[in-house]
């Protein structure tokens, strides 16, 4: 996909919508036009594309890059607007999420990315991203249930996921939110490739309080690591501290319920909160 200067100088949300209406308006389309041309999305919805300030479903720009024959442009843009999305400090880790032959996770205080059903993820955004409109957290869902289908893949990478057991009691989206979840997360917990861990409250300390990790093995052996917190993070591939991160991640693990043992904890909490919704 190549760019002309002025279109390099702007954000990929405002290119796709740029693009957009260039295509349209060379078929001398009205928006409403365009909506019975497309399967019926509303007018309103593709001026709202147009303009940059929502960005288009996946299935949207699949329709509009057949019905325009445009060879996958839109879609190329859509990419880039998602990427936008993923915060600086944590973009190179899940850019490489998909190369992975492995993906080993510890998370302090909510359920795994890659696990989290989109009910979740949305209110979990709404309460640690201040200020985002309803339409940017639904953005920023959707690109979390986009990275989730790596572990939907024919060969999917080993993931080894282990959260601290405040993950399970804390009610993120009240109680119908986490009876979905931890159901979800009880389903995930079954696949060959996926191992699920809970570090429960009675082990005390462990090296990993307060934050995320993130280890991506790939195919040569090498190892991407990152740490987050609620508003920062920073990846490392330097061996020295890889090694660190990785021994870390290695005794909370240590520390961990056996994944069995886990699976019971989780439908422990899944029966609670089940009792919780029916009084």
């Amino acid at each position: 996909m190549e760019l002309n200067s002025e279109e390099a100088r702007q954000t990929p949300r405002v290119r796709l919508g740029r693009r957009l209406r260039r295509l349209r308006e060379r078929r001398c389309l009205s928006l409403r036009q365009l909506s019975e041309r497309v399967g019926g999305y509303s007018h309103s919805y593709l001026g709202r594309v147009e303009l940059g300030e929502q960005l288009p479903s996946e299935a949207l720009v699949h329709t509009l890059d057949e019905f325009f024959d445009t060879d996958g442009v839109l879609a190329e843009l859509l990419e880039l607007a998602h990427d936008t999305l993923i915060p600086d400090y944590s973009r190179k880790t899940v850019n490489k999420e998909a190369e992975a032959e492995r993906i080993q996770v510890f998370n302090s205080s909510v359920i795994p990315g890659l696990l989290q059903t989109p009910e979740y993820a949305r209110a979990s955004f709404r309460r640690s991203l201040l200020g985002e409109s309803e339409e940017q957290i639904n953005e920023r869902v959707a690109v979390r249930v986009k990275r989730q289908r790596v572990l939907d893949r024919e060969q999917p990478p080993y993931y080894w996921g282990i959260m601290d057991e405040a993950a399970l009691k804390r009610p993120i989206g009240g109680t119908q939110c986490m009876v979905t979840q931890i159901q979800h997360l009880l389903q995930f917990s079954t696949r060959p490739h996926v191992t699920v861990q809970v570090l429960p409250f009675h082990k005390g300390a462990h090296p990993l309080l307060g934050g995320a990790l993130t280890l991506h093995t790939m195919s040569d052996g090498a190892t991407i690591a990152a740490v987050e917190s609620f508003d920062s993070g920073a990846p490392t591939e330097t061996p020295r501290k890889v090694l660190e991160l990785t021994q870390r991640f290695d005794l909370a693990r240590s520390l961990a319920l056996t994944d069995d043992e886990s699976f019971d904890l989780i439908h422990k909490y899944l029966k609670e909160y089940e009792g919780e919704d029916d009084s």
